[in-house]
């Protein structure tokens, strides 16, 4: 027989994000614990409310499995004696098994002979032990922050209130925070609280559906939807997506109800994306679009009861309003003074405290900024309009952090810099970029859709790598604090997608010159040309920073890569500066068939291990060293230097499926002379000659790839 299991602890008001977390681990904490009470189950269910956390194992075994398992225990010799009679360590193994002295047995292992016994053991009845199991469970959740309450010292994200348990029919009683459990289950704090009992686990979803209580998020989560979109067509419009305030409301309520709150018109002069965060961060509103896509001075709001709507909705106008009056007063303050003027207030801002004097604060970001976009130009081969774009926009692409919508909305610095620079009649592409350069600013935004702000994106994200790690402020297992890991993802996939093909270490090392050099006497390019013998620089060596640098992109780029594993590290081992053609080559080695490629890595590994005995001398003819050439030797060496020049070819056009086509047709070759000849022969001049042989066809394969790192090899 089998029985559901039903745990719920009913709690005071718990964050959203408490709710989601807990729901996410408890699944994986029940399965522990069932099978380490070696209780069978079919399935685990976890939900939660900001009132409650609950699970459902189903099938649950009303009686443990039997146990018999062999245990090791003492070495022979400390077991038994000389005489072969069983010790002390002995009996007390046996006593801790369960079993007598006489059937410890002798088993032979690599560390010697042991003493092994079975430890039997029959299965309890579950609801013997189910009981601590759910305590422990109880403790166990985590929370980011805990609270303590009361007099007792049980800590958790919020009081519990009170406790059910089920297994089947049979209520638990379990002691959790000065609670005993029982079967008895609390509805809608507001519309349906009474306790009441719940008959058994199967009943406990829509018993509570009809106490106003969706305790299922995925059922809550699409009613909340439904009836928001649904909310939005009544007034004309459509419900703007998104997905964060989607889960933050699902587990802010039990029973989502949506209702419309308006502000007047005269703030959709605010820019849309002023508008749409004031709703978004502090009251949780989501905005409509009219179905001409302009926005509408409307939003709307998930609560968890709608007793008095007309309250509720008066309450929230007022809360609107005020935020879109201080929103307007910082818009239209901001735009009376120009981004220029306020680039003298970004030396006040320290951007990394341990940066050398004259390198530390955003306004010598943005001086080393204005410097480096012309290298980093140049090295991509950019045209000069794109290049004066970028660097114009450098110069006041962090001026919008000073302004007061910034200091009160940070996540629009970026955009309120490209809507002041559009008003104030700045260049609209340069405007453009100003808005652009902080993308991608997570794993699901997009990089910068034009070439001067992804051009700026990866200056910004240049000079941040490098400036950090030439003082040793590097990401840890735990702490990445400027998001260095994020910057280095942002500037590959970049690179990605506008197929540049940029040596990244050129980069690292125009970016490292800048912090050798104190910018802030002036924003001229030939400012670097003063003597600054006595500017402190950043800690470390060049060569140092940039090799480190160069790794750890090798490590980011080894996780976008989507190919498998072996063709990747034998790319990256000999492209691993160059992104983008790292990746091409993985394509295409990626496209040769799997035994193909295994036969490759077999006999270029071979040759590469033989030629570790090679010198520099230069490979001759086989025919001009010895007058009895076999034939798989001449065969070699003619396709030896046909090769060589179909790979010159393909290079030239960095035709890599090319490449590797030529190289797999040359390996059946190569893996030939291998069967038919001898390297290592007596004869000095013919040995050392195929030994150049195999150095030559190692070192001019290995620039495609290192094809020795190729699984089944």
């Amino acid at each position: 027989m089998a029985l559901d299991l039903l745990l719920e602890i009913g709690v005071e008001e718990l964050p959203a994000s408490f709710v989601t977390h807990a729901v996410a681990v408890l699944p994986d904490l029940v399965k522990a614990e069932l099978r380490q009470l070696r209780l069978e189950f079919k399935d685990t269910w976890a939900s939660g409310t900001p009132r409650r956390l609950a699970f459902i194992a189903s099938a649950v075994s009303e009686v443990q499995t039997d146990l018999d398992e062999v245990v090791m225990g003492p070495s022979a010799r400390v077991a038994f004696d000389a005489e072969g009679k069983p010790t002390k360590a002995a009996a007390a193994f046996a006593a801790k098994l369960g079993c007598d002295v006489s059937e410890l047995t002798r088993t032979a292992t690599p560390k010697g002979e042991y003493v092994a016994g079975h430890r039997r053991e029959s299965g309890k009845p579950a609801l013997e032990i189910l009981t601590p199991m759910l305590e422990r469970i109880c403790a166990a959740i985590p929370f980011r922050k805990s609270m303590r309450w009361g007099e007792g010292e049980t800590a958790f994200g919020r009081p519990a209130r009170w406790l059910l348990a089920l297994f089947g029919q049979n209520a638990l009683s379990i002691q959790f925070a000065g609670l005993t459990s029982g079967r008895t289950t609390e509805g809608h704090r507001f519309l349906d609280r009474a306790p009441r009992p719940l008959a058994a686990p199967a009943n406990y979803v829509a018993d509570l559906r009809n106490r106003h209580v969706i305790v299922d998020i995925s059922e809550r989560k699409k009613l909340m939807q439904d009836r928001l979109r649904e909310c939005a067509q009544k007034l004309g419009g459509v419900l703007i997506d998104d997905d964060f305030l989607v889960e933050e409301n699902c587990n802010l309520v039990e029973d989502p109800r949506v209702i419309a709150g308006s502000f007047e018109e005269g703030f959709l002069m605010l820019p849309e994306r002023v508008i749409l965060n004031v709703a978004r961060g502090h009251q949780r509103y989501f905005g409509i679009r009219s179905a001409d896509g302009r926005l509408m001075p409307n939003y709307l709001a998930v609560v968890g009861t709608a007793e008095n709507p007309d309250n509720v909705r008066r309450g929230n106008d007022r809360v609107m309003r005020a935020r879109l009056a201080d929103a307007k007063f910082f818009y239209t303050t901001d735009l009376d003074k120009p981004l220029p003027t306020r680039r003298d207030q970004l030396d006040d801002i320290i951007f990394h405290k341990r940066f050398s004097k004259g390198q530390s604060s955003v306004g010598d970001k943005v001086r080393r900024l204005e410097m480096l976009v012309p290298k980093l130009g140049e090295l991509l081969a950019l045209p000069e309009s794109v290049i004066g774009t970028a660097r114009e926009a450098a110069g006041l692409a962090k001026c919008d952090l000073v302004t007061l919508m910034v200091g009160e909305i940070p996540e629009l610095q970026g955009e309120m810099g490209a809507v002041y620079a559009a008003a104030q009649g700045f260049d609209g592409a340069v405007a453009t970029v100003i808005g652009e350069h902080y993308q991608p600013r997570s794993a699901d935004d997009a990089t910068a859709p034009s070439d001067a702000g992804a051009l700026l994106a990866l200056a910004d994200r240049f000079d941040t790598l490098v400036g950090c790690f030439a003082i040793g402020d590097v990401p840890t297992g735990s702490a990445d604090p400027l998001g260095l890991r994020r910057a280095t993802l942002g500037i590959l996939r970049t690179l990605f997608d506008k197929n540049w093909d940029l040596e990244i270490s050129r980069a690292m090392s125009a970016a490292y010159d800048l912090h050798h050099v104190d910018l802030r006497q002036s924003a001229e390019s030939d400012a670097h040309k003063k003597d600054k013998s006595n500017v402190p620089t950043p800690e470390g060596n060049k060569d140092k920073t940039v090799e480190r640098l160069v790794g750890f992109f090798k490590d980011r780029l080894r996780g976008l890569l989507t190919q498998p594993n072996d063709v990747v590290d034998a790319c990256l081992e000999v492209a691993a500066g160059r992104p983008l053609d790292a990746r091409r080559r993985a394509e295409a080695l990626a496209l040769m068939k799997l035994e193909v490629r295994a036969k490759v890595g077999e006999v270029f590994k071979r040759a590469a291990n033989i030629a570790k005995e090679a010198g520099e001398a230069t490979l001759r003819a086989p025919s001009d060293v010895c007058a009895d050439v076999h034939p798989s030797e001449l065969s070699l060496y003619d396709a030896w230097l046909s090769l060589q020049s179909q790979l010159a070819a393909a290079e030239s056009r960095r035709d890599y499926p090319g490449s590797l086509e030529a190289i797999a047709e040359f390996a059946p070759r190569l893996d030939r002379f291998f069967t038919d000849v001898f390297v290592m022969v007596d004869e000095l001049e013919i040995r050392n000659n195929r030994l150049n042989l195999m150095r030559d066809i190692h070192r001019g394969c290995s620039l495609i790839a290192n094809f020795g790192l190729l699984a089944g090899t």
